[in-house]
């Protein structure tokens, strides 16, 4: 296991949210996200978190099979918008309500959603997540989310835009 240090910190979970008004587009793009009434207000909460992404902080620690990730601010509003956030992805996840699907990577990641196991534990000023499979294809995509985690909370909605390659299969 070894760390990889960020300067924010959402989660397999978070990431998944991360996209603006490209999230709003049903499976191949085409019309508004209908069925879903948790879509505007997770939407508006990822928003939120991009906003005031230079008040999170994010460490990532890159395990055998998976991802642990610590994301905190100091401000409470923004302690609240994570806890908030990562508690919305992983039901999105669990639910296999996909968002920002025209992203490869994050499409891939809810092909593979119910092999991701979650364990969440509230800090004083954040979350902190442990994300993990018993696939390592799986365990690939969970750490490739985890830093474009990383990539949204450091380029803010540029990175958002930008379609993110999968990795590798073992």
């Amino acid at each position: 296991m070894h760390a990889v240090p960020s300067c924010v910190s959402l989660s397999l979970a978070t990431v998944l949210l991360l996209a603006s008004p490209v999230m709003s587009q049903q499976v191949g793009g085409h019309g508004p996200r209908g069925g879903d009434p948790a879509f505007a207000a997770d939407r508006e909460l990822f928003h939120f978190l991009l906003q005031h992404r230079a008040e999170i902080r994010r460490e990532v620690t890159l395990l055998d099979n998976g991802v642990e990730t610590l994301t905190e601010s100091d401000e409470p509003e923004v302690v609240s918008a994570i806890r908030k956030h990562v508690a919305s992805m992983e039901a999105r996840v669990k639910d296999k309500k996909s968002i920002h699907r025209r992203d490869p990577l994050f499409a891939e990641l809810f092909r593979h959603a119910d092999q991701i196991t979650f364990a969440n534990e509230r800090t004083n000023n954040g979350m902190r997540v442990i994300e993990t499979a018993s696939d390592p294809y799986v365990v690939k995509l969970i750490q490739s989310h985890a830093n474009v985690v990383s990539l949204f909370i450091k380029h803010g909605f540029a990175e958002v835009h930008r379609n993110h390659d999968l990795p590798a299969k073992p």
